[in-house]
């Protein structure tokens, strides 16, 4: 792949690498969004701030970066709990300190929603809602426990049903991560780039959901409504900062081909069932919001800010899918490649 260079020397931080140890695939170690936008991002020149609640998925983003991208510049790895405003604080002072400055930030966060770590809570999103990336870690004194996958920027509790069945603490462990952390790092990365030189100053992107923006028949009452959100939070910043040079846009992903999903869909019914409500007759592959979340980095996106980014295979705006076969084969994540 021939780079455009178009973050050239910019600093952007990306939270929520992953780790990675499907069964299938013990030799995946990390997987999803978070790592193909880090890719990608330093193929196009960028400093990458790998930041993710566990450390060895950040160490081995950056690993990846070294060996997989060709000249890259300096990456730096940050553990952060997007449950913890502090971690949230520091993880940008970090990039600063070590760069002199933040251009980007890219919100795929993952918490403990101050509950003290994720062993504290299961996070499952195997529900008919399809799992955009994955978190899958291995056992360990540290986390003990079982494999589970994060949705975009945060968490989908088991527990997050309709409104009747919903318990408060489900709620508000929900708001803290997929809400409030996107909030607090808007903050600090404001804080931040408003020290930047020149008229554009940063461009900061939240991970909503496809979800948020039309109804589901799957309860998830928290989750649909932090996503809904964080819709709202960011358009009204995006107005806020406009004329600072900072812009602020959502990005909403479809449901992504990942291992843990197809395991899942294990029988061409229960594929159909999900596929017959996307319109280009496939999944989203990771490379796929990788490439959006650049353009909307880069100053390629200059003149747009406030917007709600659809990268969903047409899933919002379909009433009757079309008949026939997928025309456009998918392309292949960076990290799949050899």
């Amino acid at each position: 792949m021939v780079a455009t260079l178009r973050l050239d020397g910019r600093v952007c931080i990306i939270t929520a690498l992953l780790v990675c140890r499907a069964p299938a695939n013990p030799s995946c170690i990390n997987s999803g969004i978070g790592l193909e936008t880090a890719l990608v991002f330093a193929q196009e020149g960028a400093h990458v701030v790998c930041a993710d609640i566990n450390q060895q998925a950040a160490e081995r983003a950056v690993e990846l970066i070294k060996t997989q991208v060709s000249d890259s510049k300096e990456a730096l790895a940050v553990v952060v709990d997007c449950g913890k405003e502090q971690q949230i604080k520091d993880m940008v002072s970090k990039a600063v300190e070590k760069f002199g400055r933040l251009d980007v930030i890219l919100s795929w966060c993952l918490g403990s929603g101050g509950q003290g770590t994720l062993a504290d809570f299961f996070v499952n999103t195997l529900s008919c809602i399809p799992p955009f990336y994955l978190l899958l870690v291995p056992a360990s004194p540290a986390l003990p426990f079982p494999p589970s996958d994060s949705n975009n920027a945060g968490i989908m509790h088991p527990a997050d049903d309709h409104a009747l069945n919903t318990e408060e603490r489900i709620w508000d462990l929900t708001m803290t991560i997929n809400l409030k952390g996107v909030w607090w790092g808007c903050k600090y990365a404001i804080e931040a780039m408003r020290k930047n030189p020149g008229g554009s100053k940063g461009s900061i992107i939240n991970t909503a959901s496809f979800v948020a923006l039309m109804g589901a028949a799957t309860p998830q009452i928290a989750y649909t409504a932090s996503k809904g959100a964080v819709l709202a939070m960011t358009r009204e910043l995006a107005m806020v900062h406009a004329r600072e040079g900072i812009r602020l846009n959502n990005l909403c992903p479809g449901p992504l081909q990942t291992e843990l999903l197809m395991s899942f869909l294990d029988t061409p019914e229960k594929k159909e069932r999900r596929m017959v409500h996307i319109p280009m007759g496939r999944f989203g592959e990771a490379i796929e919001q990788a490439k959006a979340a650049l353009f909307l980095a880069s100053d390629d996106s200059s003149f747009i800010t406030g917007t709600d980014f659809k990268v969903d295979g047409g899933i919002h705006a379909c009433y009757v899918t079309p008949n026939g076969e997928q025309s456009l084969a998918p392309p292949k994540n960076v990290a799949h490649r050899a």
